[in-house]
């Protein structure tokens, strides 16, 4: 039994780490905060979490199949203007038009309320998903390196955000950011379910937030299903050995393609939530920048190989924690915003030794080359 313990913490050594170092700093951020431990600190934390942690498994997916995807953090801004211009909940509808070289063109009105804000959360996600699926094509049928077309189709992508929002605005259903944003509890009250959030049973799960619930039930409903399906381990023998896998017959396009969607659902979902959390749309070009490199940074602290074929989404997201933990030091003891880059990016480096440790009991140096 503790054998077959002591195998898989070695198989999964990434993780294990990436699980270990978040789950220390966290103790010791929570000690040093002084309303650590409490739900307010939590939920505010689960809220800068969420967007990065869904980029950071968008990245997973590309790079398990050998290959990255610079596009994700402008999906992210993409879909981030969509919903500010889908999800705003007014009863009358959101008038929809285009202005092209002074033309006013009209689209009609999207539907408001309840309805209008779940068909504009299901137009949202299948952007992304779509713009995923462009990358894709482009990979798999243009032959392109993965890294050239994601890096030209993301500026493709940050082109259209700013046609959308020349300006940060929009206005996002204020429902809708109070019931994500904040705990089980107050998602209960605000859509008037389990006696109001009031409900005897309910008390013990009510703090909890809800970008955590939410980044639960995507990882279980979307990545675990999507990992141990046909396409799910094609991409993580693509990423092995591809000659290998074409040998086998294995649907090596179909899961390329497959990857770069599910990537594009992700950093749809990091969007999406995004504009909720800061009720607006913002073709923030630093930002999506700053939030692709973090969501590498991400996946190599979560234990995935850049090579590709090793690697989980699970770990990615406790990648990101890490870097958002770091982060919240920086708010803790108030260091200078210029002093910041040198200690994560020291802190960043030490994370990533500790994972590459195995590589010193490494006696065949051809096994670098895995």
């Amino acid at each position: 039994m503790l054998d077959d313990i002591a195998i898989r913490v070695r198989q999964n050594i990434g993780i294990v780490t990436a699980v270990l170092l978040f789950t220390i700093l966290y103790l010791l951020y929570n000690l040093a905060h002084p309303k650590g431990f409490s739900s307010a600190v939590l939920v505010q934390n689960g809220d800068e979490i969420f967007a990065l942690a869904m980029l950071a498994m968008a990245q997973t997916v590309p790079v398990l199949a050998s290959g990255l995807d610079l596009s994700v953090g402008a999906v992210m801004t993409m879909v981030g203007c969509f919903a500010s211009y889908l999800l705003t909940g007014v009863a009358g509808g959101t008038p929809l038009h285009l202005e092209i070289f002074g033309l006013h063109i009209g689209l009609g009105t999207f539907p408001g309320g309840v309805s209008g804000i779940l068909l504009g959360i299901v137009v949202c996600l299948a952007t992304g998903a779509l713009a995923g699926f462009i990358n894709g094509c482009v990979v798999v049928y243009g032959r392109i390196q993965p890294i050239i077309a994601t890096l030209a189709t993301g500026a493709v992508y940050i082109g259209i955000a700013l046609f959308l929002r020349p300006t940060p605005g929009g206005k996002i259903d204020e429902d809708l950011n109070w019931a994500l944003t904040n705990s089980l509890g107050d998602f209960a009250s605000t859509v008037h379910i389990f006696d109001d959030g009031a409900a005897s049973w309910f008390a013990p799960v009510a703090w909890i937030p809800v970008p955590f619930v939410l980044l639960v039930l995507i990882a279980l409903l979307v990545w675990v299903p999507f990992r141990r399906s046909v396409l799910g381990r094609a991409v993580y023998a693509v990423g092995s050995a591809e000659g290998a896998a074409y040998m086998s017959g294995l649907p090596i396009d179909r899961a390329k393609i497959a990857a770069f969607t599910l990537a594009g659902f992700f950093a749809g979902c990091g969007g999406l939530f995004l504009a909720i959390q800061t009720s607006s749309g913002n073709a923030d070009i630093p930002q999506a920048g700053a939030y692709t490199l973090n969501s590498i940074a991400s996946v190599v602290i979560g234990g995935t190989s850049l090579l590709g074929g090793t690697g989980s989404a699970i770990g990615s997201i406790f990648g990101a924690m890490v870097l958002r933990v770091i982060s919240f030091f920086f708010r803790i003891f108030d260091i200078a915003p210029l002093l910041q880059p040198l200690f994560e990016g020291l802190i960043l480096l030490g994370a990533v030794s500790i994972g590459a440790l195995g590589v010193l009991r490494v006696k065949n140096t051809l096994e670098l080359f895995r």
